[in-house]
């Protein structure tokens, strides 16, 4: 254990930490330094031997902070450096119709380019989680009715407005007579 610290230091810091599991781990511990045995440690931080010793290694290593849970890294992204810009290039470019067999990119057409072109399989979703985090994001057309007339949504913005305030203000007018 470390000489730096004390019982009644680390019963101090578990008063003052607002995380639960990390006090019960400083009082565990300073159940040690007061010269209780690993097994009285266990007990009092409700685990067994093996959870004590390694309590014991995160605080030699990292004092007190050591002892606080740490977000799992999860696991290493199936993409490096390299093919993630080999990708940008492929986006910023755009697919050739001839070669790739598409006129826009999606992400199922990626997925199976980046098969061909690296051997790796990814999902959609994590590609798209990748993509996210490389600075795209989807872009979809605005879905448009196929017999729409050209300027029909503009010219209907342009007149609606005064015709109703006018229809309103005549309605307005007989009501109050």
């Amino acid at each position: 254990m470390r000489r730096d610290f004390g019982a009644s230091h680390l019963r101090g810091l578990a008063r003052k930490t607002k995380y639960g599991p990390q006090a019960r781990r400083l009082l565990a511990l300073a159940a040690i330094y007061d010269g209780a045995t690993r097994t009285g440690a266990a007990k009092i931080g409700g685990v067994g031997l093996q959870i004590i010793r390694d309590w014991v290694l995160h605080f030699n290593e990292r004092g007190p902070d050591g002892l606080l849970n740490g977000k799992s890294p999860g696991q290493p992204s199936k993409l490096n450096d390299v093919q993630r810009q080999a990708i940008a290039r492929m986006i910023e470019s755009g697919p050739i119709p001839a070669v790739h067999g598409v006129v826009r990119w999606r992400l199922i057409d990626l997925t199976q380019w980046i098969f061909e072109e690296f051997r790796i399989t990814i999902a959609k979703q994590t590609l798209s989680r990748e993509l996210r985090a490389m600075g795209y994001r989807k872009l979809s057309a605005r879905p448009r009715h196929y017999a729409q007339a050209t300027g029909a949504i503009e010219d209907f913005k342009k007149a609606f407005p005064r015709a109703w305030r006018q229809s309103h203000a005549r309605r307005r007018s007989t009501a109050t007579r």
